[in-house]
């Protein structure tokens, strides 16, 4: 079983949301998160698109320009990947097909729990895009989820799919979870565990933190990979990750106990806003509230 945190968590209703990301340049990113990803691009002026799966009506991952914006920093803290979950192992296998005609570097990686691709947009911004194994499958070690990083079959994973074509990202894909580039373990486990209330459900794999609500194997993840510092400004980025919670009364419960853990938030029109120790940003908001 998982380990709660020792007072405030979250309900198992809770999952994540929009992630927003700062890029160089908006219409070669829009380019490739359509025509490699399958996500639908719709623009809001010249310096921002938010991203869907086919007509939905919630994005997944918002993207925002200005002046002046360099690629991602190599080695920095925040983003290491957001992870967008397919709704079944065919549907990977017919985009592990798609990537292999896209002139693009393809990671992979088989965890156990799940089966994953990764890859980084035109700023070198970390995308995974995996589908689970059925949870009954999935081993523990005492408290511990097991996840490993052993090679992926690929062409196994490729006839999943059945040869048919990729459509595009498919009804029922979602966003998974967030893996972050952390600078102490320690201080990740008092902000995301103790004060944001997330169950630790791996904490023996090699310099990582893995989090979760209701038993997931994990929704956000923190590692010590990258010696920091934070990006500035001035870097393509993630500039914000989103919590959904079910109820305004969470959403109230939640920056009490940020704050009693001595972490710092502020509202803007029903969200709460806060910031880990590295200055990741993060929102906080209810389900009903689509607003924002």
């Amino acid at each position: 079983m998982p380990l709660a945190p020792p007072a405030f968590r979250l309900p198992v209703e809770t999952r994540i949301g929009l992630v927003r990301l700062q890029v160089s340049n908006l219409d070669r990113s829009i380019t490739f998160y359509e025509e490699v990803l399958g996500l639908t691009a719709r623009r809001e002026g010249d310096s921002a698109a938010s991203l869907f799966v086919g007509g939905g009506a919630e994005p997944l991952v918002r993207l925002e320009t200005r002046p002046g914006i360099g690629p991602a920093g190599r080695g920095r803290f925040g983003l290491y990947h957001f992870a967008i979950l397919l709704p079944h192992r065919a549907a990977l296998g017919l985009f592990a097909a798609h990537l292999a005609s896209q002139p693009i570097r393809v990671a992979m990686a088989d965890h156990l729990v799940s089966e994953a691709l990764y890859l980084w947009d035109p700023d070198g911004l970390g995308i995974e895009v995996y589908a689970d194994r059925p949870a009954s499958t999935w081993q523990h070690r005492s408290d511990e989820v097991v996840m490993t990083t052993d090679r992926l079959d690929i062409h196994d994973l490729m006839a999943a799919g059945g040869g048919d074509a990729w459509a595009g990202m498919p009804d029922g894909t979602t966003m998974g979870h967030v893996h972050l580039h952390v600078g102490d373990l320690e201080r990740a486990e008092a902000f995301f565990h103790r004060a944001l209330g997330l169950d630790k459900t791996l904490w023996s794999y090699p310099g990582a933190l893995f989090m979760s609500v209701g038993g997931y194997h994990h929704h956000v993840a923190t590692n010590v990979w990258a010696p920091g510092p934070s990006p500035s400004p001035e870097h393509s980025r993630l500039l914000d990750w989103e919590l959904v919670v079910p109820s305004t009364e969470t959403v109230d419960a939640l920056g009490d106990s940020l704050m009693r853990a001595g972490f710092a938030t502020t509202h803007d029109a029903g969200v709460l806003l806060a910031a880990d120790p590295w200055q990741t940003r993060l929102r906080v908001r209810a389900a009903a509230d689509t607003s924002s």
